[in-house]
């Protein structure tokens, strides 16, 4: 399937929200993208591939406010922690920026102004959502309430999580402060409007001529359009943690105006590194920029999105994918569950390649969930990517080296067998274009069966005795093969991919490298790259306890209790707050930067007026004169605390299910049922405490 190499290509992910953890729900859309931009690359294509954090909103300033801390340190310790997780899931993109920005505020203001001048944008009074208690408008993430739509419980001010409907905060139906948990009023505001009723024409052109939008998609955005776009409230009142409007001393930009601008100031940042013009991206006609975006934010990215870039000069996007959500063992993603995984912990027990290749077996360009199905994951992973392609490429190599000295000659010229490769090579390129990457993976898997089923037939441990040339030639074109697995499989696998032509003694093959030319060559030595997963062992017994290690950040005495501290605490993926009842026994300088062993999925309570989200562990004497800190030396903040033989659970426990629990200190370790808490790193052990309770 023969495509252009002239045009600049930029390919953009959404851009994940600041103020929390990637989960491997947010994997499947970098995933099914990092695919397809290495396959652009690895053909010769002329493409950058830009995302970053979404830094502002309410959320953020919910966050920060929370851990009590400002929210620029929130945003800062958040994008580290995601540029981690993107680089060990593989996540290739050539520039990862944050929303938070000079380019961004640039840009965010520019657009404004060209929307204005267009008298795109004027402002009125409307009907706010005010809470009198916290004397503030409530922001979209500050008020909930029933969906005005479908009667959903529990919905924020702006958009449906259930339904997808759109709406203001006014619009809810018996609202409440997501803080204080009162009932707010309303009260008048003037707000800048962008006239989104202006570009209901303009959107329906651009969705009827724009062949590469999926046709499901484009029927809703059509009947959005039918039912009536109305204009688009695009400022919030102040305290909101964002970018001033110009000219204004308590008017923010919404987060949605300068969110998507963020791949525009992303691009930008990318740019100025590397001597190229933005605009070449941006207000170039012959600019390919694709959006790969979750089915949730389809409203803002078909309508507001597109209708900003029109009216501001900018070009509009050449494909948005959209894809659908995960599910986890059929159900929901769920904390209570056990289903929710983040990033992180997903690293923690599994290999990021086995992820990638269990996505991409599932993904098309469709928005149908996808469900991580983890026996079904096993069995994907030791039947096809184990025993079928790991297993034809490691059987060729070492057959090789042990009979050939690794020496490629001649191959085999199997017609028959080379022909159908080559057609199925095809396939692969059209599938990696179309973003069909279920069949992609199809065809590679039936490429390295044609392999094997030649390897087996050929049974050259025994046809080596009789004609020793004629094997060397099956060899050769055995090995030809395996190059072009490693070339095939690049997108999905690229560790997998590098390791193997390392074997071969090749390097950062391209997509015009896969022939069967590969001749008087030697490779390198062989080792096993994917072993098999190993069966789920019964579990025989149940922790109930959710264990990890926390840092003690900041910490400060508790205003209303004389024996309880208020501590702020990382978890490695996330902050929390604790309050205990061990201020008689340590001092606060005792305390700073100390780690602890804390219990997170204790359901959370307030003590004395201040919410605990947690419980850290401590070990007493049987006096009870003495209380200890249960501690570790190695391990750092967010590591699993375990027993061997246990699996932890994650499901939420109250405080009497706790003390149920027989954790008891002997030799200053802490023991459950004859066994120490651990952690990969460390024994866990009591401070001060010998024996004891």
């Amino acid at each position: 399937m023969a495509q252009s190499k002239k045009n600049k290509i930029l390919v953009t992910s959404a851009l994940p929200y600041a103020n929390g953890s990637l989960h491997c729900g947010h994997m499947v859309e970098y995933i099914q993208t990092d695919i397809f931009v290495r396959f652009l690359r690895l053909i010769g294509e002329d493409i950058i591939y830009v995302c970053a954090d979404d830094a502002h909103g309410a959320p953020i300033e919910i966050k920060a406010a929370e851990l009590g801390i400002k929210p620029e340190q929130l945003i800062a310790d958040v994008y580290k922690e995601h540029v981690q997780d993107f680089k060990d899931f593989l996540v290739s993109f050539d520039n990862y920026y944050t929303t938070n920005s000079g380019e961004n505020k640039h840009y965010s203001d520019l657009i404004f102004e060209k929307l204005k001048k267009k008298n795109l944008i004027y402002t009125k009074d409307i009907e706010v959502t005010y809470c009198e208690n916290c004397k503030r408008t409530l922001p979209d993430r500050y008020v909930k309430g029933k969906c005005p739509k479908c009667g959903a419980a529990d919905q924020y001010g702006d958009v449906c999580e259930n339904c997808n409907a759109v709406y203001k905060t006014i619009d809810l139906v018996d609202p409440y402060c997501v803080v204080c948990k009162n009932k707010p009023v309303r009260k008048t505001s003037k707000h800048y409007f962008f006239k989104l009723s202006k570009f209901s024409k303009k959107l329906e052109s651009w969705l009827n001529k724009n062949k590469n939008l999926q046709p499901e998609i484009k029927n809703f955005v059509f009947n959005w359009i039918k039912n009536g776009l109305e204009d688009w409230n695009i400022s919030r009142d102040g305290p909101y943690f964002g970018f001033k409007i110009p000219g204004e001393e308590d008017k923010y930009y919404y987060v949605w105006l300068d969110a998507p601008i963020g791949y525009i100031a992303s691009t930008d940042n990318y740019c100025k590194k590397h001597n190229l013009k933005t605009e070449d991206y941006w207000q170039n006609k012959d600019t390919r920029i694709y959006h790969f975006i979750g089915k949730d934010i389809i409203y803002f990215h078909f309508l507001f999105w597109p209708a900003m870039l029109i009216g501001a000069g900018f070009e509009l996007p050449y494909d948005i994918v959209v894809h659908g959500f995960l599910t986890v063992n059929g159900e929901k993603m769920s904390k209570s569950r056990g289903t929710f995984f983040t990033a992180r912990e997903f690293l923690q027990s599994h290999n990021a390649e086995h992820l990638r290749f269990y996505y991409s077996s599932l993904l098309s360009k469709t928005m149908s969930d996808i469900d991580l199905n983890f026996e079904d994951f096993r069995k994907k992973i030791n039947n096809e990517l184990a025993a079928n392609i790991g297993n034809f490429c490691y059987r060729v190599l070492s057959f090789l080296n042990k009979n050939f000295d690794g020496q490629v000659k001649d191959i085999d010229q199997n017609k028959q067998l080379i022909s159908e490769i080559n057609k199925k090579i095809k396939e692969i390129e059209k599938n990696y274009y179309e973003l069909n990457f279920i069949e992609a993976v199809k065809n590679i898997l039936h490429i390295s069966s044609f392999g094997n089923k030649y390897f087996q037939a050929n049974e050259p441990w025994k046809l080596i005795k009789e004609d020793k040339e004629k094997v060397h030639k099956i060899l050769g074109l055995s090995v030809n093969i395996v190059k072009n697995l490693s070339i095939l499989i690049q997108p999905i696998l690229p560790n997998f991919s590098s390791q193997l032509q390392k074997q071969l003694n090749l390097e950062n093959l391209k997509w015009d490298d896969i022939d069967f030319k590969l001749k008087n060559h030697k490779i390198g030595k062989e080792e096993i790259l994917i072993t098999k997963m190993e069966e789920k062992e019964e579990i025989k017994k149940e922790f109930p306890l959710n264990l990890k290690v926390a840092k003690i950040i900041a910490i400060r005495e508790h205003p209303n209790a004389d024996k309880l501290y208020v501590m702020q605490i990382d978890l490695g993926n996330e902050r929390r707050q604790l309050v205990a009842g061990i201020r008689q026994h340590y001092s606060l300088d005792e305390l700073k930067n100390k780690k602890i062993i804390v219990v997170t999925n204790l359901k959370h309570a307030k003590l004395r007026g201040i919410e605990s989200q947690g419980m850290l562990l401590a070990g007493v004497t049987e006096n009870e004169e003495t209380i200890g800190l249960l501690t570790v030396d190695k391990s750092e903040a967010g590591d699993k605390v375990y027993l061997d033989g246990y699996e932890n659970l994650t499901e939420e426990l109250s405080f009497e299910e706790f003390l149920k629990l027989d954790i008891r200190a002997k030799n200053g370790h802490a023991i459950f049922e004859g066994k120490e808490l651990k952690t990969d790193k460390d024994i866990v052990r009591v401070e001060k405490v010998r024996d004891g309770a």
